[in-house]
């Protein structure tokens, strides 16, 4: 008989134990970021059973394997309460692979550099933003690796969304019915300028002296022909308390026109479930939100890996499940050894829809695995689950300078209690001949990311 010395049992205690804690200590053994700087693997800071869904399961679910409605219950406390029913109940699968332990597959390669080099130098001033040592605003990586705190984890998700300097995602998004049937199919851009934290910039972290702004973020429509050229143009300060400038420009009208903050909870376009508050389950000032609590730390999985359709020629991969197959993407998910489970409430908005959001963040790279919102009466609302990869088939890549790119490969986002789904995916190219890259350069942002661009995209 082979005796496991540190088995489920002790795990679920020393999470128990953590999640009654005020600070938490993030690892099991041992440090989680200690180790991470020290040899960049984590296999010494959990146990085995934390480390494979083999060990985890005692060989009932196996890396490789499809978890769907005959077996989900093994992991039904691995999955949240959204995605265990899509697999219960609604034919969706998932393909399990093996747990990621080099870290340096989990972030873009200056992104971490950054997190290691700066740690420890970010705290939080008076009002709750994040400064270095002088006041001044961050200056890259994640500021609080480590998070003892639910502001502390939100911050490393909120200040750099995609991790990198700039990007431009073309994204394909299909709205699925509750028949099970497409509704809706939609070409968009969606482009981001931080303007705090960069890594690239020859001038330093600091964008074009912006130390007053955070990012500068776009999305605008290609296709269809009757919502080509609707446009936003969200414009974030770097003090959190503050909320962003929201443009829109709208082609039936010719102009464009500023936005009330409420609107942030609303659909960009008809038939789509995700709403701006929604973006990286951050899309709001994270000090217009509060009441942050851990509510749990816990083994979770996770779409972290292996998510990125690069042999196909334009990135895209067939759905699956549903009434007629069209319902679900197939993510590839892996056992997260530690998830900080984090909740808070709306506190800038006092007419928003959304009573209070649960975000489910790997304590590895600090991003969030999944996402779930609940309404004014507490009850259960929208979904939104990221898939994430290097950009690695084994055949195909894409290169972020020397090493490899990593970014995010697909996402949905379902609303439960209408039954409608958004399935996007970062597509190569989409509608109008944009292309999806990163670090571009200056240029950007007079092209995509101001009212005259979003006026000019809009004609």
């Amino acid at each position: 008989m082979h005796i496991t010395k540190f088995d489920k049992g002790y795990s679920r205690r020393q999470f128990l134990t953590k999640s009654a804690q005020a600070g938490l200590s993030l690892g099991m053994l041992t440090s989680l970021w200690p180790e991470i700087a020290r040899s960049g693997d984590i296999t010494k800071v959990y146990p085995e059973e934390l480390l494979s869904i083999d060990a985890y399961t005692k060989g009932k679910i196996k890396t490789g394997d499809i978890v769907d409605a005959n077996n989900v219950d093994i992991v039904k406390d691995l999955l949240d309460p959204i995605a265990y029913k899509q697999v219960k109940e609604m034919g969706r699968k998932i393909r399990i692979v093996k747990t990621t332990t080099d870290i340096t597959r989990m972030f873009p390669h200056k992104y971490l550099e950054a997190t290691l080099s700066n740690k420890g130098k970010a705290k939080l001033d008076s009002t709750g933003n994040v400064v270095i040592e002088n006041g001044d605003p961050w200056i890259g990586g994640n500021p609080f690796p480590d998070a003892k705190t639910g502001v502390e984890a939100f911050a490393n998700i909120t200040l750099s969304w995609g991790r990198h300097d700039q990007t431009l995602y073309t994204v394909k998004d299909w709205d699925i019915s509750p028949s099970g049937t497409v509704s809706y199919q939609y070409d968009f851009c969606w482009c981001e300028q931080n303007t705090t934290g960069l890594l690239n910039s020859p001038d330093g972290p600091y964008w074009k002296g912006k130390k007053d702004r955070a990012r500068f973020q776009s999305v605008w429509f290609v296709s269809p022909n009757d919502v080509r050229g609707t446009s936003f143009l969200n414009e974030w300060y770097y003090d959190q308390t503050q909320f962003p400038d929201l443009f829109g420009y709208l082609p039936a009208f010719k102009r464009e026109r500023r936005f009330p903050t409420n609107q942030r909870f609303e659909p960009l376009v008809p038939g789509i479930t995700i709403f701006l508050s929604d973006a990286w389950a951050a899309g709001d000032p994270m000090l217009t939100w509060g009441n942050y609590k851990v509510i749990e730390t816990k083994p979770h999985l996770g779409a972290v890996s292996e998510n990125w359709a690069g042999d196909d020629p334009n990135w895209e991969k067939p759905a699956h499940g549903g009434p007629k197959d069209q319902t679900f993407w197939l993510s590839n998910m892996e056992l997260c050894p530690e998830v900080l489970v984090v909740e808070c409430e709306p506190t800038g908005y006092p007419r928003a829809p959304v009573g209070k959001k649960r975000v489910y963040i790997d304590t590895r790279n600090m991003m969030f695995i999944a996402y779930l919102t609940y309404d004014r009466r507490g009850e259960m609302w929208k979904s939104f689950e990221p898939a994430f990869s290097l950009y690695d088939t084994g055949k195909n890549k894409v290169m972020d300078g020397d090493h490899v790119h990593w970014s995010w490969g697909h996402f949905t986002c379902h609303d439960i209690q209408a039954n409608r789904m958004s399935r996007a995916l970062k597509a190569k190219e989409i509608t109008g001949g944009y292309k999806s890259g990163f670090n571009q350069g200056d240029g950007i942002h007079d092209q995509f990311l101001t009212i005259q661009a979003i006026r000019r995209l809009g004609a």
